[in-house]
């Protein structure tokens, strides 16, 4: 995939897009026993120029959550990664992942999306139950 526009539209086979801005779209991608698990896609240029796209998931508000096991995590995972972002001007925890365009096919993004969208929504019912899984 060379362009953001081939990656909305493979999205956009799979998937019921809810926010289709030029340079962002989000989906709930299914998951098992009925939940559904937010995802984003965002179009991102690097100091090189060169275009990579930004996979993300909301996990829970960022407040409480320590910052050590937060990078530890990092540490042990072989896809995403947990960042802070704004939700209404508030700390909000993602998970994420980058991926070069040049290095991104179909299935490639399909498994990434899986892969952060199941973990996302496991990490998301550990915080919201007050578990420790980070």
């Amino acid at each position: 995939m060379q362009s953001f526009e081939q990656i909305r539209s493979h999205v956009s086979n799979l998937h019921t897009i809810r926010t289709n801005d030029p340079y962002l779209i989000s989906f709930d991608l299914h998951l098992e026993h009925g939940r559904q698990q937010g995802i984003y896609l965002a179009e991102m240029e690097g100091e090189d120029g060169l275009k990579h796209l930004r996979i993300s998931t909301p996990i829970g508000p960022a407040t409480g959550v320590d910052p050590t096991r937060c990078l530890r995590f990092n540490w042990e995972q072989r896809t995403g990664y947990l960042a802070i972002s704004d939700l209404d001007g508030s700390p909000y925890l993602h998970l994420v992942e980058n991926r070069p365009y040049s290095l991104l096919h179909g299935d490639e993004l399909d498994r990434v999306v899986n892969e952060l969208g199941q973990l996302g929504d496991r990490l998301e019912q550990a915080l919201s139950a007050g578990g420790d899984s980070l």
